[in-house]
């Protein structure tokens, strides 16, 4: 955390002290003289899963205690729903061409989902309703290519395509624990993998201020990798597939 803070004070610095102007209103006029920029990132987002339910099988069925008694559920429906969630990062920008930059965006991010289960006895008069809420800490190593459109006075657009690796360091936390793998499997937890690979593509647009410049984005992120550790429960064994999915709004600052 150290090598960040000291990285932003540095970047910080940077912009403000290397100001440039034409004299006609067009800010930072060198900019992409250079052949790579630095800065770094301000992002929030909102996760979820993309979940695929177990096909041509019944789901799996367990026992809840009602008013004394223990009374047999079934799983009927499962949906995603995203949660917030917020990151820090860096920003490495090569120019490769006029309008094409090969970027490298490094970040942690904090983010929360949640899986509900709808349970149903077999008379379907009673519904139950489950959560499983799965917090992660991402590391996020992508690597972008930005087709840039021409610069317009103190204003560009681009695109973005993506790919890279996730890590989720919250992932240890998920599989601990062992699958009870009794009949009431209430308590147990929905266990996932740790790593992931995803693409995405984005928008945004630049601005070219006196100091620095500030862009705003918007990017998703759709995982590879089928993210379901199976075990021994009913929220498992009702799950075919778990993917993750990331759609994040990212303020940059280069300098």
């Amino acid at each position: 955390m150290r090598f960040v803070h000291f990285a932003i004070f540095f970047l910080i610095c940077k912009m403000f002290f290397s100001q440039e102007n034409d004299g006609y209103g067009v800010n930072l006029p060198k900019f992409y003289k250079q052949k790579l920029h630095f800065g770094f990132t301000l992002a929030g987002n909102q996760t979820d899963f993309r979940v695929i339910t177990v096909k041509n099988s019944i789901f799996p069925d367990t026992l809840i205690k009602t008013d004394g008694q223990y009374n047999r559920y079934q799983i009927k429906r499962i949906y995603s729903r995203p949660g917030p969630g917020f990151a820090i990062g860096l920003v490495a920008d090569f120019r490769l061409h006029e309008y094409l930059r090969l970027r490298h965006t490094p970040s942690i991010s904090f983010a929360s989902r949640r899986i509900e289960y709808f349970l149903s006895n077999s008379t379907f008069d009673t519904t139950r309703i489950f959560q499983k809420t799965v917090e992660s800490t991402f590391l996020i190593f992508p690597i972008e290519l930005k087709v840039q459109s021409k610069r317009l006075q103190n204003f560009s657009a681009y695109v973005i395509g993506s790919g890279g690796y996730i890590m989720d360091l919250a992932s240890r936390k998920k599989t601990a624990g062992v699958s009870s793998g009794s009949a009431y499997q209430l308590d147990d937890n929905l266990k996932l993998k740790r790593d992931d690979f995803f693409y995405g593509g984005g928008t945004g647009v630049d601005f070219y201020l006196t100091y620095f410049k500030l862009g705003f984005e918007i990017k998703i992120f759709s995982g590879t990798r089928n993210l379901l550790r199976k075990e021994n429960n009913i929220f498992s064994n009702s799950l075919d597939r778990v993917n993750s999915r990331m759609v994040i709004f990212t303020v940059t600052f280069e300098g």
